[in-house]
């Protein structure tokens, strides 16, 4: 009897071997040849699940994206809808745990980061890719907005705090924090990067002791 692939669970393997490729010699080397021989496939299987090149960046920008789009939002759910008021102490480590999903603190997130920014490149002149970049920092942007609003309410910033400028500050950080992590790894290491992050964090909710 042939073996029964799930599809949709062969188009998550061939994104990974996408990943892996991108982190270990750039996403110029992500041909339709050189992934399907990362995943163990026939180039022809490849070709089953995906139309082109194209479609394949696409689907693996997507899936990246949507990756780091759930580890967000479990940490803003417990932001914005707990099921009892978290300390302020306790609230403010929650934002820096959700926003450290997106920094290379571990190996799992240096290579997504590395890979991201991979794609986050290549969409500067790749419309097709362009979209998926913006979503993931518009999607970035609302959640900080919102947290962010959401300690104005409870009065843990200044009364004349800037949320949408104090929103992209924030967002601009963590950016930077991963970039210069990703390319010099040994000038910025995990306490640093977090030390950063809790610094800034203070100076927005100074209010929240």
């Amino acid at each position: 009897m042939p073996k029964i692939v799930d599809p949709d669970e062969r188009r998550r393997a061939v994104a990974e071997a996408v990943f892996r490729v991108v982190g270990r010699e750039g996403l110029e080397q992500a041909s339709l040849r050189n992934v399907a021989a990362e995943a163990g496939l026939a180039i022809g299987s490849v070709r089953h699940y995906f139309a082109g090149h194209t479609e394949l960046m696409v689907f693996a920008m997507r899936e990246m994206s949507g990756r780091l789009m759930a580890r967000l939002t479990v940490h803003a759910d417990r932001l914005l809808n707990p099921p009892t008021p978290l300390p302020p102490a306790e609230r403010r480590e929650t934002v820096v745990r959700m926003l450290a999903e997106l920094l290379p603190l571990d190996d799992q997130r240096r290579a997504e980061v590395i890979v991201w920014l991979s794609f986050v490149a290549a969409a500067r002149t790749r419309p097709e890719l362009r979209t998926h970049a913006d979503e993931l920092y518009d999607g970035l942007l609302t959640l900080t907005t919102r947290i962010l609003q959401g300690a104005h309410r409870d009065y843990r910033l200044h009364p004349n705090t800037d949320i949408p400028t104090e929103a992209r500050r924030l967002c601009a950080l963590i950016d930077g924090l991963a970039l210069e992590a990703a390319f010099h790894p040994t000038r910025l290491d995990t306490p640093t990067m977090l030390t950063v992050l809790r610094t800034h964090l203070t100076t927005l909710t100074p209010l929240a002791k």
